[in-house]
């Protein structure tokens, strides 16, 4: 079967309003690698270590995850719609802000705003999709991976272009896409039928009392510390220009893609997902020890690498959180985020302290001991997280309520 076709037509033939929210939702993911390239630049500029810039990250996380019990709560009371428009609107604000930021302080306080409104913004995206497009939901979740894997890829690449001018530049760039992805889903998306339960603050809590949706979420919490190492204290380690640090993130975004929509699907049908999972995993703790431990040649070459590790756990993943349980997606994928996202706001905040207190490698060695914990999660849960999957898989196949945020 062709990549673009999901037997029930191709996912180029959709309507104005899943293109609006689908190329908005390029530019959001654009923006959690956007400062790779010009991490450097902007501790420079500011006159800040590596630990105070991680922290653009950790900030970013931190909220993200905390709203992650609001995204359901509000998007049920005031419609999909109006939710995609008030975290755009957020992005426009904060990002905007970012760019005249005159301390390290201002801008990790303005990239948690960021934060809260991508997390609106995202955590709804799917669903829209889903509920606008043509081809039923395979044909959605396909163009919403294709979506993030181009914003994940394009980021570091419009970080490094913009950046190299200035580091506020691609902080601008942001704010005036998202500016234009809000005028277009005003234009041409219409309100979204709403859920016939509205969701409560702690029903994604609940939702964690399930065996297989907490272990996922355990497992993708340690997946996200060494996903997250990768990200955000990499460049520091590569200490390349912005264009030169810029293109080895591209080249890690289009990995990820190819892999994510591609590649993960047929390892899937092939040997089976929790095979896959903990397989890659494991490789990526051996791809991540030998980014850290050898030359600048060989990090080189496993950055760019653990882009192809990472979107198979990234689709795998997502899979087994919106299917081993019996709650509703959107609740199960909020439940699952909650959990998962704290580890990519540790880890930008922890790796250049276990530097200081350690030596450069050492940050990279814990990273590819929480992979190893991770799939030692997959591997002792296992049947926790195959019990229920497949009884429930048809059900969830056709449901419309779909959470997301789970890449």
């Amino acid at each position: 079967m062709d990549p673009i076709d999901t037997g029930s037509g191709s996912i180029l033939r959709q309507p104005k309003a899943v293109w609006a929210t689908a190329g908005a939702s390029v530019v959001a993911f654009m923006g959690i690698g956007l400062v790779d390239p010009i991490l450097p630049s902007i501790a420079e500029g500011l006159d800040a270590t590596a630990g105070q810039v991680s922290l653009l990250f950790t900030s970013y996380f931190l909220i993200t995850a905390l709203a992650m019990l609001v995204t359901g709560f509000v998007s049920s009371r005031v419609g999909g719609r109006r939710t995609l428009l008030l975290g755009l609107a957020l992005v426009v604000v904060f990002a905007g802000l970012s760019g005249t930021s005159g301390s390290v302080g201002e801008l990790v306080g303005f990239r948690a705003g960021w934060g809260l409104g991508n997390a609106l913004f995202v955590s709804t995206a799917l669903a829209v999709i889903v509920g606008a497009a043509a081809g039923g939901s395979a044909a959605a979740i396909l163009l919403y991976e294709s979506a993030l894997g181009l914003g994940m890829a394009c980021g570091p690449l419009l970080g490094a272009l913009l950046g190299d001018a200035s580091w506020r530049y691609p902080f601008f760039g942001t704010a005036a896409l998202m500016a234009v992805g809000f005028a277009c889903i005003a234009a041409f998306l219409k309100e979204q039928p709403r859920p016939a339960r509205k969701t409560s603050l702690l029903d994604p809590v609940k939702a964690l009392g399930h065996g297989g949706l907490a272990s996922t979420a355990v497992s993708a919490f340690f997946y996200n510390y060494t996903f997250f190492t990768v990200l955000a204290f990499t460049p520091f380690v590569l200490d390349m220009s912005p264009y030169r640090s810029g293109a080895v993130f591209f080249a890690w975004g289009v990995l990820l893609a190819v892999f994510s929509v591609i590649v993960a699907p047929r390892l899937q049908k092939r040997f089976g997902s929790l095979r896959v999972l903990g397989g890659s995993l494991v490789l990526l703790a051996v791809d991540v020890l030998v980014l850290g431990h050898g030359g600048h040649t060989a990090a080189v070459a496993c950055t760019v690498l653990s882009g192809a590790l990472i979107g198979v756990n990234n689709t795998v993943y997502t899979e087994l959180a919106l299917g081993v349980s019996d709650a509703p997606r959107p609740v199960a994928s909020a439940g699952y985020n909650f959990v998962r996202w704290f580890a990519a706001a540790a880890a930008p905040f922890f790796a250049p302290r276990i530097e200081e207190w350690s030596d450069v490698h050492m940050p990279f060695t814990v990273a590819a001991l929480t992979a190893v914990l991770g799939a030692l999660v997959v591997l002792v849960r296992r049947r926790s997280l195959t019990a229920e999957a497949e009884e429930l898989r048809p059900r969830h196949a056709t449901e419309d309520g779909v959470g997301v945020f789970a890449n």
